[in-house]
């Protein structure tokens, strides 16, 4: 399948964090399609074959696969060796569970810190210098649109990834000159396994059916709907294009218009 728009990325290379399922899995089968080669990312081995025979089968590329945790520096080691200095790196980890914030305790803050914050800085700092030298580099880092408009239980992730965001706004000023940018793709609610997970939590915490915050949510939006994936993962291709050189160090809502303000 062809999206019909050449992005001017075919045959660089790709490392796309977190993309055995979900949005990390449309942002890579994305960049496949538009040429790239992509190397893949998770933890179940299992599943992460699966997803790369789903993208091979949807583009002309050959996936690699690097089996590891994001969150532990073992596991970034490993991702990294096996595609050392991508032209495009994705990050993306899923975030903690929905709860309640008077039972959070520092163990639980400093995993939600590690998984949403310090994983993706590491894994940007691993593969940065070598886009420099190359004169080209694409950094986008997959959070939340909660960084803009807070939402109910999950102050942990928000928290962390908002931390994410002031650490990348800072940086991606320092290598712009070098051809290097570094983004920001904020989704707000996309059908995804985590977002099935947030309205099941919702909907316990307010004695409802998750079918009936479902259909609550989508009537709150503008679109009067969810995101579908694959829209995401358009834009995580087109943010990864060589037409978007001129853009650094942006947020970029993708929420249907549910955020209310300006700015």
């Amino acid at each position: 399948m062809s999206h019909g728009f050449d992005l001017g990325i075919a045959g660089r290379t790709a490392l796309v964090c977190g993309s055995s399922e979900g949005l990390g899995k449309e942002s890579a089968l994305a960049l496949a399609r538009a040429g790239v080669q992509v190397t893949i990312n998770g933890r179940d081995e299992t599943k992460l074959k699966a997803t790369a025979a789903e993208i091979e089968a949807g583009s002309k590329v050959k996936v690699t696969l690097a089996v590891g945790d994001v969150t532990t520096e073992q596991g970034r080691k490993a991702i990294v060796e096996k595609c050392p200095a991508p032209d495009i790196l994705v990050n993306n980890a899923g975030g903690p569970p929905p709860g309640d914030f008077r039972t959070w305790d520092q163990e639980t803050w400093h995993k939600a810190l590690n998984s949403n914050m310090l994983a993706a800085i590491f894994m940007t700092n691993a593969v940065l210098d070598p886009m420099i030298n190359r004169k080209w580099g694409r950094i986008i880092n997959i959070t939340s649109a909660a960084v803009k408009a807070p939402l109910p239980l999950v102050g942990l992730s928000t928290s962390a990834r908002a931390g994410l965001t002031g650490y990348m706004a800072t940086i991606a000023r320092e290598v712009a000159q070098h051809g290097v940018t570094i983004n920001n793709l904020l989704p707000g609610f996309f059908e995804t396994k985590r977002l099935q997970q947030y309205l099941g939590s919702v909907a316990q915490s307010r004695n409802m059916t998750v079918e009936a915050i479902t259909a609550e949510r989508a009537a709150a939006n503008p679109s009067r709907r969810s995101g579908r994936p694959e829209e995401f993962g358009a834009w995580c291709a087109f943010v990864a294009s060589n037409y978007s050189g001129y853009m650094t160090g942006q947020n970029i809502l993708l929420d249907g218009g549910a955020y209310p303000g300006l700015f």
